[in-house]
């Protein structure tokens, strides 16, 4: 996926659900900005084209490890790895605020289960965009919902899954308390409800408490 937002394949059927980073792009207000420079140029002559990349860890699609929130929690490079490989639903949220208890209730969420939520922040292209504080965020009430149904991953389609002015901390202490790994900042606008294969994987921080992430889904067929 590039940036004028279309998407390239990734494989038979695999759709490609990150954000590209790039220089200046949005980020949290009080995290690094986003800083990609070419440091070796071909076309200035050099042998070959290498980079100098500096960003934040929570920067573009990247997952949270409970050492983001939780005093001596796991970092990433501790993170199983069918936590983000596997089977997966995508549920859409109609709540123009955030994701609410009673609205992902019905959708009888078990334990286990990976949940990604597709709320109207993917209506648009948010990475281009500058940092909108009305994201739609989860809930604290449903964060500890998905804490008691003992859910495995939540994914959201903005840079938080907390909201900015409010539940922010709480949000995120009652999933990554519960040992729930997050995934944010997806790209969901072309990506409809239902069950996916998905593959998820940041890198390997040795105990980073966030990092960037490349992720992908793939389509069930329904039986």
């Amino acid at each position: 996926m590039d940036d004028s937002g279309s998407r390239k394949p990734v494989g038979e059927g695999w759709i490609d659900v990150s954000v590209p980073l790039r220089s200046g792009m949005v980020r949290w207000p009080d995290n690094p900005p986003v800083e990609i420079e070419r440091t070796l140029d071909m076309e200035r002559g050099d042998v070959a084209n290498v980079s100098r990349l500096s960003f934040g860890s929570h920067t573009g699609t990247h997952m949270d490890a409970p050492l983001h929130f939780v005093r001596g929690g796991d970092g990433l490079d501790l993170m199983p790895l069918d936590a983000t490989v596997g089977t997966a639903r995508v549920i859409g949220i109609e709540d123009p605020v955030s994701v609410k208890r009673e609205e992902i209730e019905p959708h009888g969420i078990g334990r286990g289960e990976r949940v990604l939520f597709r709320t109207r922040n993917s209506a648009r292209r948010w990475w281009t965009e500058d940092f909108m504080e009305d994201f739609v965020y989860v809930s604290e009430g449903a964060a500890l919902y998905l804490a008691e149904r003992e859910v495995r991953t939540v994914g959201v389609d903005y840079l938080s899954v907390g909201g900015f002015h409010e539940d922010g901390v709480e949000t995120h202490e009652a999933l990554l308390g519960a040992g729930i790994w997050v995934i944010e900042g997806l790209e969901l606008s072309g990506v409809e409800p239902g069950g996916y294969e998905l593959v998820c994987l940041p890198l390997k921080v040795a105990n980073g408490d966030g990092a960037p992430a490349r992720a992908i889904l793939r389509k069930l067929e329904e039986t």
